[in-house]
C-alpha cells in the first residue's frame, strides 16, 4: 500500500510504501477510492489537537470498497462499498458511552488521529464503525458526507427547530449544511469572511436567502447560528445576530480563543453549545435520508500523491465546497 504519512508535526506529508496490512478481530480492510480532505486534518498536521498519533496517516471521510475482512466480523461482506468516518471506536464501558453519547467517549479512537486514515490506498477499520452506502452516487461526492454532513447533521439537531438560520463559515460542511436546512424548510443566512463575495455568490447558488460578510448584521434576526469557522471571535457576532432564546452551535473540534463579550450578548436566555464528534446512530439517520435530500456535493478532486497541495488550497479557500484525494 501507499500513503501519504505525517511524520513530523507541522511538516508536509510524505509519499510513503508500506507493508499490506491485515484487519484483526472485528476489523475490515477497505481499498480506498476517495477520502475527502477536512480542516481537522489541518489541525491535525498543524498539532492543534492533543496527543495525537505520531507518525500518522490523516483522513476521515473515507469511500472504499472492503477487500479483507478479520474474524469475527458480521453485517458487512467482501466488495461492498462503506463509509469510515472520524469516530472509530469507542470502549463501550465509560458513562458516556452507556449513556448512549458514545460521541463523548472516555477513550475513543478517531480515524487519522489516533488510528491510521485514508490519506492512503487501503485502511483499517472497526467494522462496527463504518456505513453502509449502496450503490448511488460517485465515491468523491460521497465522500464529503463523512464528517461535513455528518457534524452538519449533528450541528442542526442541536441548533433546534428555528426556521432562521444562520451559518458562519461556508466551506464542506456549510454548503451540505445549507442544502439540509433548506430541504426541512428552513431559511438559511450565510456568513464569509468580509468581501469574499464570490462565496455569498456561491451560497445563494445554494438556496441561501441572503449572503454577506461576518463582520455584517443579518437582514433580520436569526433563530440559530452555526460556526463552522474555526474563529472564536464570530461568537460574540453570532450571538448578536439571534434573537431572545435563540442558540450558536460552535461546530468545530478546534477554535481559536473565544474573546470577552459582555453578559448582555448571552442575556435573555440565548444559548451558547459546541458538538463534540458524532454518534454511530447520526451517521444511520443522515445517510439514510441522503438521497431524499438530493444533496449535490461540490468537490475538488486531487491525486492522493498531492495531499499537501490540496492542505495548502484548503488553508488559503482556494475552493468552493470540499477537496477529495483519489487514490
Amino acid at each position: 500500500m501507499h500513503a501519504m504519512v505525517l511524520n513530523t508535526l507541522r511538516s508536509p506529508l510524505e509519499w510513503t510504501r508500506l507493508p499490506d496490512r491485515l484487519p484483526g478481530p472485528g476489523q475490515i480492510r477497505v481499498k480506498v477510492t476517495a477520502c475527502g480532505v477536512c480542516r481537522t486534518d489541518l489541525h491535525v498536521v498543524d498539532g492543534e489537537l492533543p496527543d495525537p498519533l505520531v507518525p500518522i496517516i490523516p483522513g476521515h471521510e473515507i469511500v472504499g470498497r472492503i477487500d479483507a475482512l478479520g474474524p469475527g466480523v458480521e453485517g458487512l461482506t467482501m466488495g461492498e462499498r462503506v463509509g469510515i468516518p472520524w469516530l472509530g471506536h469507542t470502549c463501550g464501558v465509560c458513562p458516556y458511552c452507556r449513556m448512549n453519547r458514545e460521541n463523548l467517549c472516555d477513550r475513543p479512537v478517531f480515524t487519522g488521529y489516533t488510528r491510521d486514515g485514508g490519506f492512503a490506498t487501503a485502511a483499517i477499520a472497526d467494522v462496527r464503525f463504518a456505513f453502509s452506502l449502496g450503490e448511488a452516487g460517485s465515491d468523491v461526492s460521497l465522500a464529503p458526507l463523512l464528517c461535513a454532513g455528518l457534524i452538519g447533521w449533528r450541528s442542526l439537531a442541536i441548533a433546534g427547530d428555528g426556521k432562521k438560520l444562520g451559518l458562519y463559515g461556508f466551506g464542506a460542511a456549510g454548503h451540505i449544511v445549507a442544502q439540509v436546512a433548506r430541504w426541512q424548510g428552513r431559511s438559511v443566512f450565510g456568513f464569509t469572511r468580509p468581501g469574499d463575495v464570490a462565496t455569498q455568490a456561491f451560497a445563494r447558488s445554494l438556496g441561501a436567502a441572503w449572503a454577506g460578510g461576518s463582520d455584517e448584521p443579518p437582514p433580520e434576526q436569526l433563530d440559530a447560528a452555526i460556526i463552522f469557522a474555526t474563529v472564536g471571535d464570530l461568537v460574540p457576532l453570532a450571538l448578536k445576530a439571534v434573537r431572545k432564546g435563540g442558540r450558536v452551535v460552535c461546530a468545530g473540534i478546534h477554535m481559536s480563543d473565544i474573546p470577552r463579550f459582555p453578559y448582555a450578548l448571552l442575556w435573555e436566555e440565548r444559548e451558547l453549545l459546541s458538538v463534540a464528534n458524532l454518534t454511530r446512530q447520526d451517521g444511520i439517520d443522515f445517510l439514510r435520508l441522503v438521497p431524499a435530500m438530493n444533496i449535490v456535493t461540490h468537490t475538488t478532486p486531487y491525486p492522493l500523491e498531492k495531499a499537501n497541495e490540496a492542505l495548502a488550497d484548503l488553508r488559503a479557500g482556494r475552493f468552493d465546497g470540499a477537496a477529495v484525494l483519489v487514490p
